[in-house]
């Protein structure tokens, strides 16, 4: 197989190929190694590619046989390996467990070959940091990939992985794939376990997934990743089937609200808007109830909600240096981090679990009369590197970047808090020819909804054919 041919497939296609014997799990690591060296220097995703990659274990048989993947630097762990998360503060530690998300991975046959960059402590929805520069995107190497799985949706953009590990709090999975041009599913709050030791992160607004390129690869990584472990806070009603056998069942007619007004500070840019408007008559095409809908929340209780989790944030930071035996500084954390942490530090402890009550009552109230809900996935399309706001930057103060970045993700926050599924589709494209991503939002524990009409809208405006300017095998 060459390089060119390897870039054209998704995670399931390569499967296919091991499968039958047309390629070996060992080409293929190496043919990502080709890809990495080629265009990661242009685009800085992957800080590190193991040494020992082409000895990685993966099983066989399993839905990605011989499938090269990528770790994001944050979040579900490997033992032994280098988890710095994006930061000086955490600079050479190794982790000292290993996740069940990656037992999974290994159990599916994926195999692991390096580490995806993320701004420092997940903190931001731009890739960039002091330890290991910017990450660009693939599309246009002068704008944001996105954040906090930016190294992971550029890796899979550009071609070195078609699949590869991605987290999300408030965004970082959605955000980076509606940049980058890729499939970004945030699963429920509960559909993939956190085990051994993080089950409930951030009071549940945590969840651990993938970037991809395909529905069928979402769909697939679904089954591969979902389930419960012994530890797990609660367990969600489980699928009726699996979730590929979802991709032929039929979609019937659902009702959908949209979102055509802004949720945040930001105004909608109107490439953006007319996406919206684009997709919503799709649906109703489709033979789908479709009625706009105003934002089911006020802003002020989003930020009431970060503002009351900062004194556990820093409380968490102060253990997690005196783990690593380093002191919290200048030195060590970047200067909003710092400004973050200085402030939750000096704050009187919230009612977090108070705040987001309220909020996922008054959207649940809101928005109670629908299947779905379509929303942009952010309000703009890819921002130029420093007109964004990152974590380095020393001239913001804590709040205004937390309400710059409440602005600027104002569509995906809000189901991390409600516990929501929703995915991130590349639907549409900028007159300069960057994606343009839509957000489909479905019930709480219906992924399998999210699947078929996933799969509904990639088959009547597919997006496998578009290319970014940096692509491995083109270049």
């Amino acid at each position: 197989m060459k390089l060119s041919e390897y870039v054209d497939y998704d995670a399931t296609g390569l499967a296919s190929l091991v499968r039958s014997g047309e390629v070996t799990p060992l080409e293929l690591t190496r043919l990502a190694r080709e890809a990495h060296d080629q265009v990661n220097p242009r685009v800085n995703a992957v800080i590190e590619f193991y040494d020992d990659a082409e000895t990685v274990a993966g099983a066989e048989g399993g839905l990605f046989q011989g499938v090269p993947f990528l770790r994001k630097d944050i979040g579900a762990s490997e033992v032994g390996r280098l988890q710095e998360q994006g930061s000086r503060l955490f600079k050479g530690y190794r982790s000292k467990t290993d996740s069940f998300y990656f037992r999974r991975a290994r159990e599916a046959g994926l195999r692991t070959l390096g580490r995806t960059t993320t701004p420092e402590l997940g903190t931001s929805g731009v890739t960039e940091t002091i330890l290991n520069g910017i990450t660009r995107n693939p599309w246009e190497l002068e704008c944001s990939a996105g954040g906090s799985s930016g190294g992971a949706a550029a890796a899979v953009a550009a071609g070195i992985t078609p699949i590869a590990h991605a987290s999300d709090t408030g965004g970082s999975i959605r955000i980076p794939a509606s940049r980058c041009g890729l499939v970004g599913l945030n699963p429920s709050r509960g559909r993939v376990s956190g085990g051994p030791n993080n089950q409930d992160a951030s009071f549940g607004l945590g969840r651990t997934f993938a970037i991809c390129r395909s529905v069928r690869d979402m769909a697939a990584a679904l089954d591969v990743f979902a389930g419960p472990h012994p530890g797990d806070p609660f367990i969600i009603v489980q699928p009726k089937r699996p979730y590929v056998e979802e991709l032929s069942q039929p979609t019937g007619a659902l009702r959908v609200g949209v979102a055509r007004t802004k949720w945040g500070a930001v105004d909608l840019e109107p490439e953006v808007l007319t996406a919206v408007d684009s997709t919503a008559a799709l649906l109703e095409e489709m033979g789908h109830a479709v009625a706009e809908i105003e934002a089911p929340f006020e802003p002020a209780e989003r930020l009431r909600i970060s503002l009351s989790r900062s004194n556990l944030s820093a409380l968490w930071l102060e253990d997690a240096a005196r783990t690593v035996g380093r002191p919290i500084n200048g030195d060590t954390l970047e200067p909003i981090n710092l400004k973050l942490y200085e402030h939750g530090r000096n704050a009187q402890p919230g009612d977090v679990n108070g705040a987001l009550r309220s909020m996922r009552f008054h959207v649940g109230e809101a928005i109670r009369d629908f299947d779905l809900l379509l929303t942009p996935t952010l309000p703009t399309v890819a921002l130029p590197h420093g007109s964004v706001y990152s974590t380095t930057n020393p001239a913001l103060t804590a709040e205004e970047f937390i309400k710059a970045d409440h602005g600027l993700y104002q569509y995906v926050g809000v189901f991390n808090i409600t516990g929501q599924p929703s995915v991130s589709l590349p639907l549409a494209q900028s007159q300069s020819g960057l994606p343009i991503g839509l957000l489909i939002a479905g019930r709480f524990g219906d992924e399998a909804t999210l699947v078929r009409i996933a799969r509904d809208l990639e088959e009547a405006r597919p997006w496998s054919h578009r290319r970014p300017s940096v692509r491995a095998g083109t270049v």
